[in-house]
């Protein structure tokens, strides 16, 4: 067993040659660390898995062959998540577990946790000691290849699912890597295209996910990410991976690298990337060659070789090698996830739950209620262990006494598609209700490949409308990476979307359809009407390699109430077979000041027939911010259960950062506004209760002033007016009121102070003499 104290470890590093030290901070192989069999220091074994392990025997088993380590990761990488041959038939079967973007609309860590352990037991099983994952980048645009992975467009369901997901796996001996940090938010020429965001957006949106994860789950990785940030490569941005990562948030875990993803192997070491995954030779060479020559200080070098042996050392004392893993029961578990992640979007008359008695004749229509797309494209994609089909499982929940059919529709052309509209039409006639599987093209989506509509598969939209305007009674089942356009939302009795739900996902959408799920999932991202209202739309995906970012903070949900636009589902939606009241609010605090905690209590009843869960949103408003803000932001949810008439108080907590923003100008969270109005919502859009609390600003020095700054900014200091008179009345022997007049003539100018002070005195005032008396003023408060 791999055990050794700090000293034993540090001394270990001081043993080893250079060429050694470049071995233990490069890859070996894909999927390994190296082993250094002269200090008896062993390897270790990763592989990806953000919702599923993906053990792949002909990489992993076959050996650590250099040579065909970039074709077999090439091949991973660009594999479509329904090619049953190449990549399943060499990949362990495991539980592909609801993707994260429908395990973001659970906004349930206990569900998240136990994903974890789970994910953990396979690994466990396989011999795997971390898991590449989760990722959390977040879903700024639904175009985005890999948004599928991803849970949320918020910092906060961001932050608190993966600290779970985190926690369930390294309780359970796994190492987490989370991922990939920062701003990898788009697939096209993702590794040289730079992702260029506002400092205030990267603090508050983008970074402030990871900073929750690692606060709450303390991952044992971090992953730099392949693209450029502000115009430098996150495998060697020093202010991301030292600064913020290290200085700021006090990361002490290891940095590895994305796949490929450095460039230059000694930038990236001295910028804080310790670990580059996987093998190249050529990295290797550089950073040998840079170790030998001196250009990286040993100390650098050095702290790089103890992260990695102590990942190494709690990876291998936490093995549980021949861990036997319950995939019945995972799969289980999956389900579950599944079904209480499902977004029931709309339900006019209570079409749903179908009833079996009420509606003896149901027509299922679409491939994928018997070829499920179940999962996203890519390094991700698991071999699933069993597959719940949606046809089958309906079929079993309908019963003896109900008649089920289904109708395949597929169609390239046109003209194709009016024959088999026509020809779903005949069949559905005689039907009660219809059930239509919908889904996008799975060709353009996935890793490396980004949307450019969001429109569904040829057809799907046409056929649904004809249905509709048929008079049938139309279900739509939506399996999609991110958000679709539905321009037959209005024309359809209910919409469930499903995202990609794993593989117990077709036993989901059936107990779902049936009641025997009560849906309680809800958006963990916006849904646009159309593409051109998405975010940052007007510069996606940038030019000549550099990608503005232009929405800034207002990212999502952010957006839309800034601009008074109406989504097709506000963030947060989601429909369920009961009804809630709130009925009642209290914070435990009565002001907000520097350093305040608060605590929300809400009062939430069950007001239908059926026990279900909801998830209460806590929102805070700032009033009269000094800088401008979202119109809110969420802070804090929570998910109760409740019986039919039962009524549960709910306790969330607001943490000082909660109140605050970033200030550049200072480079500070600061607190600065009248007050907060503090909203308990069932969505962004559906606020229920609020109440106001009041707040003490922060108090700053004031800008330092200039002859050249502008009369408002000199009046602004609380002595300048008084000052200024004074010296006016002595200097140009004028009266009180006189001094005064003048003083009043330069308020309402632009320009600078004593440009405009020179138009009313001339030259009998020198600008040295206001500088002299701007210095005095600005040492007064410094």
């Amino acid at each position: 067993m791999f055990q050794h104290t700090d000293d034993e470890m540090a001394l270990l590093v001081d043993q080893m040659t250079a060429a050694e030290k470049a071995d233990l901070l490069s890859g070996r192989g894909l999927w390994k660390t190296a082993d250094i069999e002269r200090l008896g220091i062993p390897s270790i074994l990763m592989t990806d898995g953000a919702y599923g392990v993906r053990y792949s025997t002909t990489q992993i088993d076959a050996g650590d062959s250099d040579d065909n380590s970039l074709q077999g990761f090439l091949a991973l990488v660009n594999q479509q998540a329904d090619e049953a041959g190449s990549m399943f038939g060499t990949t362990r079967p495991a539980t592909c577990f609801p993707n994260g973007n429908l395990l973001g609309c659970s906004w349930d860590v206990d569900l998240a946790y136990r994903m974890g352990a789970a994910l953990a037991a396979e690994c466990q099983h396989f011999g795997v000691h971390l898991l590449l994952g989760p990722g959390i980048n977040t879903r700024r645009t639904p175009l985005a290849g890999r948004a599928y992975e991803y849970y949320s467009e918020d910092p906060v369901i961001n932050g608190d699912l993966a600290a779970a997901l985190i926690c369930g796996m390294q309780d359970n001996g796994v190492g987490a890597s989370l991922k990939h940090f920062a701003c990898n938010n788009s697939e096209i020429e993702r590794t040289t295209t730079s992702s260029d965001v506002d400092e205030r957006a990267l603090r508050e949106i983008y970074l402030a996910g990871f900073e929750r994860a690692i606060e709450k789950g303390k991952p044992w990785t971090v992953m730099s990410a392949y693209n450029p940030v502000n115009g430098i490569h996150a495998t060697q941005n020093s202010w991301l991976l030292t600064t913020v990562l290290r200085q700021e948030w006090g990361y002490d875990g290891l940095v590895v690298s994305d796949w490929h993803a450095i460039r230059d192997r000694p930038a990236s070491l001295a910028a804080g990337t310790d670990l580059d995954m996987p093998e190249s030779k050529p990295r290797k060479s550089q950073l040998l060659a840079a170790i030998e020559a001196g250009r990286i200080g040993r100390e650098t070098i050095d702290a790089s070789c103890m992260r990695v042996l102590d990942l190494v050392q709690r990876c291998k004392a936490n093995e549980r090698p021949g861990t036997p893993a319950d995939l019945e029961d995972h799969h289980m578990l999956s389900r579950q996830i599944a079904a209480e992640s499902i977004v029931l979007l709309r339900n006019e008359n209570a079409a749903l739950p179908l009833n079996a008695n009420a509606s003896p004749r149901i027509l299922v229509v679409g491939n994928g209620a018997i070829s499920p797309a179940i999962q996203g494209s890519g390094s991700a994609t698991t071999n699933p262990y069993r597959v719940d089909v949606p046809f089958k499982q309906i079929c079993n929940r309908a019963g003896e006494n109900c008649t089920v059919r289904h109708m395949p529709f597929d169609v390239e052309t046109a003209t194709a598609a009016v024959s088999a509209i026509n020809t779903v039409l005949h069949a559905a006639a005689d039907s009660d209700v219809v059930v239509v599987f919908a889904e996008n093209e799975k060709s353009r989506n996935g890793e490396g490949n980004d949307r450019d509509t969001l429109k569904l598969l040829r057809g799907h939209d046409d056929l649904i409308s004809a249905l509709a305007a048929a008079g049938r009674r139309v279900v739509v089942v939506l399996s999609m990476p991110d958000t679709v356009e539905m321009p037959w939302l209005y024309e359809v009795d209910a919409v469930l979307a499903c995202f990609f739900p794993g593989q117990g996902g077709g036993e989901a959408i059936a107990c779902v359809l049936f009641g025997d799920q009560n849906p309680c999932g809800k958006l963990s991202a916006s849904m646009p009407v159309r593409i051109e209202d998405i975010p940052g739309w007007h510069s996606y995906p940038g030019d000549h390699g550099r990608h503005v970012y232009s929405e800034g903070i207002f990212v999502g949900y952010r957006y839309y109430d800034l601009k008074a636009v109406t989504p097709a589902f506000p963030f947060g939606h989601g429909l369920s077979y009961t009804t809630f009241a709130y009925e009642n609010m209290s914070l435990d605090c009565q002001k907000v000041e520097s350093g305040t905690c608060c605590t929300a209590t809400v009062t939430i009843r069950n007001t239908g027939l059926v026990a279900g869960k909801e998830i209460v949103q806590l929102y805070v408003r700032p009033v009269k911010s000094g800088l401008k803000r979202p119109i809110r932001e969420l802070k804090a949810f929570a998910k109760v259960y409740l019986e039919p008439g039962e009524a549960k108080t709910v306790a969330v907590a607001l943490q000082p950062r909660d109140f605050q923003y970033f200030d550049v100008s200072r480079s500070s969270w600061v607190l600065d506004a009248e007050a907060f109005v503090v909203e308990a919502a069932a969505s962004s859009r559906d606020i229920r209760l609020s109440n106001t609390l009041p707040c003490r600003r922060q108090t700053f020095a004031p800008e330092k002033l200039s002859p050249q700054s502008p009369p408002s900014v000199v009046f602004s200091h609380p002595q300048a007016e008084t000052v200024l008179r004074d010296f006016f009345e002595a200097n140009l022997s004028l009266s009180n009121a006189q001094a005064q007049a003048i003083l009043d003539q330069l308020r309402g100018s632009f320009l600078g102070f004593y440009d405009t002070l020179s138009w009313f005195v001339g030259d009998s005032v020198h600008e040295t003499d206001i500088a002299a008396i701007l210095d005095e003023l600005n040492e007064s408060v410094a």
